[in-house]
C-alpha cells in the first residue's frame, strides 16, 4: 500500500499491517525497514488514550513524542512520519485537528 507521510509532502510504500509486523520502503532506500509486531504492541500499550505530538522532525522529536519513543525504542532513524499514517489508515489512532498531534484509542 502507499500512502502519504504525515505532512504529505512525499509518500511511502508498506507491507503487512500493525498486528503482523510491517515492512516500509521509503526515499531511495532498496531494502526495507521492518517494525514487528512486538514492536507496535509495546507502542501502542505505551501510548494507550494519549493524545502526543507526533514529533516527526528528522534530529530533535519533541518530549513525549511518537518520534521520540520510536527513537529511543524502536530505531534511530526518524520514522514517526511513517508510523503514524500507517496508525491512523489502521484504525488503531486518529489525527488530530492541529495536524501536528495524534490519538490513540
Amino acid at each position: 500500500m502507499t500512502l502519504p507521510t504525515w505532512t504529505g509532502k512525499s509518500h511511502f510504500k508498506y507491507e503487512g499491517s500493525v498486528r503482523k509486523g510491517t515492512q516500509i520502503w521509503f526515499g531511495k532506500n532498496e531494502h526495507p525497514l521492518t517494525v514487528s509486531a512486538a514492536q507496535y504492541t509495546r507502542l501502542l500499550d505505551h501510548f494507550k488514550g494519549q493524545e502526543v505530538p507526533v514529533g516527526a522532525s528528522r534530529d530533535r522529536p519533541q518530549l513525549g513524542s511518537l518520534g521520540e519513543w520510536l527513537q529511543e525504542n524502536v530505531r534511530r532513524t526518524a520514522i514517526a512520519s511513517y508510523l503514524a499514517p500507517i496508525l491512523v489508515t489502521e484504525g488503531y489512532a486518529l489525527r488530530v485537528t492541529d495536524q501536528t498531534k495524534i490519538k490513540f484509542n
